[in-house]
């Protein structure tokens, strides 16, 4: 920072031509040179001198409060990639110890307690100027120190750590560290913050509730040690909130991980020894659903209640417990076990908002059998007062009775602070200030009905192109499982005043986007549309006031533009090339963009999206973000073939990566002698 910075700071009163001839050109070098060597340069009283050092830690402290860490991504320079790779040890550390803690600290209160009165017995000289009573205190004492150190919990506890210790992470290579950093940022970002403390604004982080509530959260204490998953303040601060009010609506803008903190919710739930949990969302998400509880939890048991083996599922779940998950229109068709529902977890509860239908009635009756409801909806409430009444009356028919049509006039700050009791929503930019590069979500979609119809058929036909856009090339776009989800989050976007780009490889998906989106499209961009009308569209985009979603070919939008103007982004399949990708995203994500970018990738389970992850992520830290290696070995077992041999060539070709895929499939559909 020049040394003008410091005459600002003083309004001018400052006189520093001496200060500036003698070689301090900075505001840094004057902090360094001290009073002493300010006043040895000709020209330098002590008054200037201390008025030059006042306003140098003025500046210095104004920096530090408004100033957010970020990483270099272009740059990477060293310093920085081992901050990277300390805080991956750091986490994983956390996690693998944090399952050991009240153990531990168990342990180590017994050894303070008896340590001091034995140390006696190790000093000859003190002991033998000791009384007997304190010579008898320190024997027995160190007698319980050894009997501790060798009882079984005692061993069994140094084993746990030993064994923590030797599954801490390798360090990975320069590329890999920045890559698995592009793949999970929001998590790195957010161990940062809490590391050093650059946390958002305490009121806005708590939803701007009553000071009453906020103050019952903050002497709460969650239990963690069944998540596998860092969590944000406000990430806490929102599993606790719903814990604490017992029947809410959480509704955090699209991006901020609802989905994490109802897991936070249920796992804190199971670790006090509840047993039973059901989650109702639409069939859309009912898969990522299964995903984000298989990766970021240790509860022991899901169960989809969903499809045809819905009624044996529901059994396993009663007898057993467990997390179960099942769509709006199936639960409409389950009977209610006799178990004790400690939770039930409502996603997307704008869809229950209407009190005449038959999904908002069935799920009314489930929610009188919960002790624990948590209706969670990224849609903005304020402006749809009567919407959100319903929704209240769900949870909170108390809360409900009060809630005038007025209420949403006066702003949304005011809106939040007025259902305080029962709805949290916090925004991106309340909470969010480091903006973290990308916010990536794995959509992860059941591949059944007329889809996976389509989807056998395009492998019975050996067609790897058919494959990889089966899921959106239904007879009926309504059958599409992979366009329904599209659209949900288009709409959602639009709710929350966000513009979209949905970037496809494949023309026919790019059109029946294109048509599905209706006013809401623009485009499509197209290899055939010159570079000339291409910035036109992009310009157009860009210019319109309202929510819109510009639809493109990837090979032809991801290059050479910049659309800023969106901070979403649609993938619909994935790429033999990350790269592709990553040229996709960076159209948004570049300099200029002001809100965060969400990335969502569409993938649907047991197919050819599964296969190509598996070799994609030899290329590239990538794959953590979508699953666990864990789960793909127990939905594909043979799909590791593919990467796990070490006799396979480093560098396939695509072709021969595609003729396996398409033989593997094959094999898995029973169409091998087809």
């Amino acid at each position: 920072m020049p040394l003008d910075a410091l005459r600002t700071a003083s309004k001018g009163r400052l006189r520093l031509g001496a200060v500036e001839a003698a070689g301090l050109r900075t505001v840094a070098a004057v902090q360094a040179a001290g009073r002493y060597r300010l006043q040895s340069i000709p020209g330098v009283g002590e008054k200037t001198s201390a008025h030059a050092l006042a306003a140098a830690r003025q500046i210095e402290t104004a920096l530090h409060d408004v100033t957010r860490v970020r990483f270099d991504v272009d740059g990477r320079p060293a310093e920085q990639t081992e901050l990277l790779a300390r805080l991956r040890e750091w986490e994983a550390a956390h996690r693998l110890i944090d399952p050991l803690h009240e153990r531990l600290d168990k342990l180590v209160a017994t050894i303070d307690e008896r340590r001091g009165p034995a140390r006696l017995e190790t000093r000859r000289v003190r002991r033998f100027f000791a009384g007997r009573q304190r010579k008898e205190k320190a024997r027995l004492a160190l007698k319980h120190l050894a009997a501790l150190v060798n009882e079984a919990s005692t061993v069994l506890l140094a084993h746990e750590m030993s064994d923590a210790r030797s599954r801490l992470p390798q360090r990975l290579s320069a590329q890999s560290q920045w890559d698995d950093y592009f793949a999970r940022s929001v998590t790195y970002n957010g161990l940062l913050i809490e590391i050093s403390g650059q946390g958002p604004d305490d009121e806005a982080s708590h939803g701007f509730l009553p000071e009453e509530i906020v103050e019952k959260i903050r002497a709460f204490k969650l239990d963690t040690s069944l998540l596998q998953v860092s969590l944000r303040g406000y990430q806490s601060f929102g599993a606790k909130f719903a814990l604490i009010q017992g029947r809410a609506i959480l509704g955090d803008e699209m991006g901020l991980g609802k989905t994490i903190e109802a897991l936070a919710v249920l796992s804190h739930l199971r670790a006090q020894g509840a047993t039973h949990f059901l989650v109702v969302s639409p069939a859309s998400v009912l898969a990522n659903w299964e995903h984000e509880i298989d990766r970021h939890t240790r509860i022991e048991r899901t169960w989809r209640l969903h499809g045809p083996e819905r009624d044996r599922s529901l059994a396993s779940w009663a007898r057993l417990g467990g997390i179960g998950v099942t769509t709006f229109d199936t639960l409409r068709s389950l009977v209610a076990p006799a178990v004790r529902i400690a939770a039930l977890v409502v996603d997307e509860a704008h869809y229950v908002k209407n009190p005449d239908a038959l999904r908002t009635r069935s799920v009314q009756s489930w929610l009188t059998r919960s002790e624990l409801s948590l209706l969670m909806s990224g849609t903005p409430m304020e402006n749809r007062v009567e919407e959100f009444r319903n929704l209240v009356h769900h949870v909170r028919p108390d809360v409900a009775a009060s809630i005038r049509t007025t209420d949403g006039v006066a702003g949304a700050e005011a809106f939040r602070r007025s259902v305080g009791p029962v709805y949290l929503r916090r925004n991106q930019t309340d909470v969010l200030e480091e903006l973290p590069p990308r916010i990536e979500t794995a959509e992860w979609l059941p591949l059944d009905g007329p889809a996976a119809d389509a989807y056998r058929a395009a492998v019975a036909e050996k067609n790897f192109m058919s494959m990889r856009r089966a899921a959106f090339l239904t007879d009926r776009a309504r059958d599409s499982p992979k366009l329904s989800r599209l659209l949900e989050i288009a709409e959602e976007a639009a709710d929350n005043d966000r513009k979209v780009v949905v970037f496809s490889y494949f023309r026919d998906v790019i059109g029946r986007v294109h048509a599905a989106l209706g006013s809401l499209a623009f485009g499509p961009l197209t290899g055939s549309v010159s570079a000339i009308q291409r910035q036109q569209i992009v310009d157009d985009f860009a210019s319109r006031k309202d929510p819109a979603v510009l639809v493109s070919q990837i090979e032809a939008g991801g290059v050479g533009l910049n659309i800023q103007a969106a901070s979403v982004v649609v993938l619909t399949e994935p790429q033999w090339k990350p790269s592709t990708e990553d040229q996709a995203i960076a159209r948004c994500h570049r300099l200029g963009q002001v809100r965060p970018v969400e990335v969502h990738r569409l993938l649907t389970e047991n197919s050819v999206d599964e296969r190509m992850l598996v070799i994609l992520a030899r290329k590239s830290a990538l794959f953590a973000e979508y699953v666990r290696q864990s789960a793909m070995k127990d939905a594909t077992p043979e799909a590791i073939d593919i990467t796990d041999d070490e006799r396979t060539s480093e560098v396939a070709s695509q072709a021969e990566q595609e003729r396996r895929i398409i033989e593997l499939e094959r094999r898995r559909l029973g169409l091998e002698h087809a």
